[in-house]
């Protein structure tokens, strides 16, 4: 508490010392700019913004204020850091993530944008509508940023496979426990290296680890956590936790899943493509993110082998609590204009460009994981359903309360579930007796570890 407060007064001074939070921005001028951007590496950001940017604003210079040294330095309190290395640099555009956003804009060091997109008649309808919500919401209501791109997933299907079958493909809004009951409508005979599988899982989750993944992945979707932050107690003898387990173990010993027996750890591009059943077209459906997209681009002209086929995506597993909200849908960086910049204006020329149609129309002729916030521009994927990156609503995951366990606690705590679950898996103890297990051991490990914790 005492750090965070040293780094909100830090910041505070510098907002003071350099003007206040005002919208308004200087006349415009031809004198060449100097913009310092702050970001995680030099390199990347001219990757992904600066070379495009500069191209169409010939008249800024750009320099990047790198917070690699931060990011990469567990010793130290970053947000003090951080709120240091500002007030030595002056960064006219921050680079935030949504929890220093919210923070920022708290505290007044941001410069609210409604103001100049008002003024300049700024295409905001044209953004992704949720994640500008989501944005506002994190600053009562006001608009301080904005967020050139996002991550989602999505569930994606081989439409021809659901024919020859004759099994309904999937739909927008579905359950794991749907897409789990789904891929059990597939047929298990055949060799493991020609028969079809109903789901298939990321290359780097083997067999071994495929039950304890699959339930991992359907807490995380619920929004379940194995401590409960506000006591400090373990709970994971529920009836949640408990059906959350036995249906990942149904599902494995299904044999719907498809999981290889080792990783992919390196190779060929020919091999990591036929080391990808949903790609070959042995799997019927996978959960993953726009990366899909843009192997169906290059696998035709990299595997001989490769037989096209009809793709369709609808929206990732959802909580069935909550089925129009997605923790899957993550935004993980803002762009702010630092309060009382000198360069308010070249900032703004910065966060509008980056946000708007020509860089959305240069970006969205590749994919790599991320999601444009700017819709319209992936034509070529509008057959196969891609609007289902943008059907759900961001439900944020607070990482934050992780914090208060101590560090060493995780560790040990992972082994002892996976001494119980294996003791399950050996049919030993039934779920219900290793979680009651987990539970009782597992707070006295929580315990001692707060006891020791600095």
């Amino acid at each position: 508490m005492k750090n965070r407060h040293i780094c909100r007064m830090l910041i505070l001074v510098i907002c003071i010392v350099l003007g206040g939070c005002s919208a308004a921005l200087p006349e415009k001028t031809t004198t060449p700019t100097i913009l310092k951007v702050m970001y995680y590496d030099e390199s990347i950001f001219y990757q992904e913004y600066g070379d495009l940017f500069i191209t169409k604003y010939p008249n800024i210079e750009v320099q990047v204020v790198s917070t690699q040294n931060i990011d990469n330095d567990p010793e130290i309190d970053k947000a003090t850091a951080l709120a240091k290395l500002i007030e030595k640099e002056q960064p006219d555009v921050l680079w935030l993530d949504p929890e220093q956003y919210e923070q920022y804009a708290a505290d007044g060091l941001l410069m609210e944008l409604q103001t100049l997109i008002q003024k300049e008649h700024y295409d905001i309808e044209g953004i992704y509508p949720t994640i500008v919500d989501l944005i506002k919401e994190k600053s009562a209501g006001k608009l301080y940023g904005l967020s050139p791109r996002f991550y989602g997933n999505a569930l994606f299907y081989n439409a021809d496979l659901f024919a020859e079958y004759g099994i309904d493909p999937p739909h927008n809004q579905m359950t794991w426990k749907e897409i789990l009951n789904l891929a059990k409508r597939f047929p298990v005979d055949g060799g493991d290296e020609d028969r079809v599988y109903g789901l298939g899982m990321q290359s780097y989750i083997t067999s071994d680890i495929q039950t304890d993944t699959l339930a991992g992945l359907m807490a995380r979707t619920q929004g379940m956590s194995t401590v409960n932050y506000s006591t400090m107690k373990v709970t994971v003898n529920t009836d949640s936790w408990k059906d959350i387990w036995k249906t990942a173990f149904e599902a494995t010993e299904s044999k719907a899943i498809y999981t290889p027996e080792e990783p992919f750890w390196g190779g060929s591009t020919e091999e990591f493509y036929k080391n990808q059943p949903f790609i070959m077209g042995r799997v019927a459906m996978v959960v993953d993110s726009a990366d899909l997209l843009q192997h169906f681009k290059e696998v035709r002209d990299r595997v001989k082998e490769f037989k096209p086929f009809e793709l369709g995506i609808v929206t990732g597993p959802v909580d069935p609590s909550d089925p129009s909200t997605s923790r899957d849908v993550e935004l993980y960086e803002i762009f702010s204009i630092r309060a009382g910049s000198p360069n308010a204006e070249a900032a703004w020329d910065f966060i509008k460009y980056v946000n708007g149609d020509d860089y959305a129309r240069v970006k969205s002729k590749t994919l790599n994981g991320n999601m444009l916030s700017r819709m319209g521009y992936y034509k070529d994927y509008v057959a196969s359903g891609i609007e289902a990156f943008y059907k759900l609503k961001p439900k944020p995951v607070n990482y934050g309360s992780r914090g208060k366990v101590p560090t060493g606690f995780y560790s040990t705590f992972e082994e002892l579930m996976k001494r119980e679950l294996e003791r399950v898996k050996n049919k030993e103890i039934t779920v219900d007796e290793a979680l009651g297990n987990v539970e009782a051991e597992g707070q006295t490990l929580l315990d001692q570890a707060q006891a020791t914790s600095p």
